[in-house]
């Protein structure tokens, strides 16, 4: 059971071996390894995602992410030939984004940047939180980030940059409305070989958007965890999956959320035990001893300590099984993080 008490930011830490961050995919995505957890006995048993559907029954029913990652980082330079990374964060209005500019203290207001042989960005002031207007000289800034931008990998893969590999792997096999800063992890292991043996068993899946914003990789700094403030994030739960969703649970099935995006939006349009459709933004922030009503059971990659990815797991699963989980995952050496494997909590 959660307990009731606030949360004191040290339950949320660990010590993780760096060995097991892992800097590159598996071989193959659905080769990962997975750690079943069942809530309710206590139970773990490691197995490999392949294996998923055999861990849910008839009438079951995944809710995914369908965000597709931006190549939201760019390499500009000014006039006087100094180099400046711009990392866009999100669209404002057409051709205006926030972003992180680097260095920003030597790009002063006004200085226009170019990127690749043309492409002309304006720098604005800075904003709360260290951010940057900045302005671009063409309307659709989507595609030309198909073309100039790098894939946006996450701060603990230390390399020298991205690879081919990471333009596929670092996006899910069904991505499809493009927005995101960061890949929803829990969604990179399927494969179309995994969707038919889910076909097969008779669960079904449905699909919404959360766009991830920079703020995923911002740890809790305060002290009790409720003091946290979460960014929020664009979301849209459709017509159709809200309609699914709430047929699946009036049948008897189970909501599976692939991964803590997934889960945000639901627990967001979960609203008198049916599920809303509709768009906008959220900061919905989960953790003990919130008590999460919009799923069943949820499947997700292990998570950095402080995060409040790793809080909004807690608060599904029970601080101390999450922390059993947590050891027993780093003892039998299961990869962390972004490229790492996954759990399947029942």
């Amino acid at each position: 059971m959660v307990s009731c008490a606030a949360m004191d930011i040290r339950e949320l830490d660990y010590a993780l071996p760096e060995r097991l961050i892992a800097q590159h995919p598996s071989d193959r995505r659905d080769a990962s390894r997975l750690l079943v957890v069942d809530r309710a006995t206590g139970s773990m048993r490691p197995a490999v995602f392949r294996e998923i559907a055999s861990f849910l029954r008839a009438g079951d029913c995944m809710a995914l992410n369908e965000t597709r990652v931006i190549r939201a980082r760019l390499r500009a330079r000014k006039d006087t030939g100094g180099q400046v990374e711009v990392f866009l964060l999100h669209e404002e209005t057409p051709g205006v984004w926030s972003a992180l500019v680097r260095p920003s203290a030597r790009v002063k207001p006004g200085t226009v940047v170019t990127v690749g042989s043309d492409i002309r960005i304006a720098i604005g002031d800075v904003l709360p939180g260290g951010r940057r207007t900045v302005r671009f000289d063409v309307p659709d800034v989507i595609r030309m980030l198909e073309a100039c931008g790098e894939v946006p990998l996450p701060p603990y893969i230390q390399r020298d940059g991205p690879d081919a590999s990471d333009l596929t792997r670092y996006q899910t096999v069904y991505a499809h409305t493009p927005g995101s800063v960061a890949a929803p992890t829990a969604g990179l292991h399927f494969t179309p070989e995994v969707f038919a043996s889910l076909d097969a068993a008779g669960v079904r899946r449905a699909f919404l958007t959360l766009h991830v914003g920079y703020g995923t990789f911002r740890p809790i700094q305060t002290e009790r965890v409720e003091d946290h403030q979460l960014e929020s994030e664009d979301f849209d739960l459709p017509e159709e999956t809200a309609a699914t969703l709430t047929e699946t649970r009036r049948m008897g099935g189970r909501i599976i959320a692939v991964g803590t995006t997934a889960t945000r939006v639901l627990e967001t349009q979960h609203r008198g035990g049916l599920y809303v459709p509709g768009a906008g933004s959220t900061n919905c922030f989960i953790h003990p001893p919130h008590r999460v009503h919009a799923i069943d059971a949820l499947q997700t990659n292990f998570h950095l300590p402080r995060s409040s990815l790793l809080a909004l797991v807690c608060a599904f699963a029970g601080t101390d099984l999450v922390r059993e989980a947590y050891q027993y995952a780093i003892r039998e050496e299961f990869r962390f993080y972004s490229y790492g494997d996954a759990m399947l909590i029942l």
